[in-house]
């Protein structure tokens, strides 16, 4: 019995750990997608438009394809703040007034929790790979077209 009892105390974490796993994956495993654009450039985005798809956002991805990201949309303009807590992936987050112009980009570190703010109340996030916006000459009062009305 003794023995019973110390491969329950083993196998118990390691199946609650799988269970979280699983609920995380699943909350963001059936994202909409919408396609962005900026320039002469498409995106296709994840919409992350709910407070538990907003929580998990990318966290443990291992990679992201380059032209692909994440859109989080707000309910309210407010001055959204972001970390890269259990991120795996660099990421830079652009963040999007109402008219779709870029407020500010923000380069983000993996792993980290530093906080990353707009410069102004805004609903709409944009993460990418890291460099995205620098590599393609995107920045502040650039216009991202395609944004949901929410």
């Amino acid at each position: 019995m003794l023995t019973s009892i110390n491969l329950f105390r083993h196998l118990l974490p390691a199946a609650l750990l799988l269970g979280s796993s699983l609920a995380f994956a699943q909350v963001n495993a059936s994202l909409p997608t919408i396609e962005l654009k900026t320039g002469i450039y498409r995106i296709q985005a994840e919409v992350a438009d709910t407070p538990e798809r907003r929580q998990v956002g990318l966290m443990n991805r291992t990679g992201m394809p380059v032209n692909s990201g994440m859109l989080f949309v707000f309910e309210e303009k407010a001055g959204h703040c972001f970390w890269m807590f259990n991120t795996k992936i660099p990421l830079a987050i652009a963040f999007i007034a109402d008219d779709g112009k870029i407020v500010n980009i923000e380069e983000m570190q993996a792993g980290t929790t530093n906080n990353h703010c707009p410069k102004a109340a805004v609903r709409y996030a944009l993460e990418m790979n890291k460099q995205w916006f620098s590599e393609r000459v995107i920045g502040p009062g650039s216009v991202i077209s395609g944004l949901p009305k929410k």
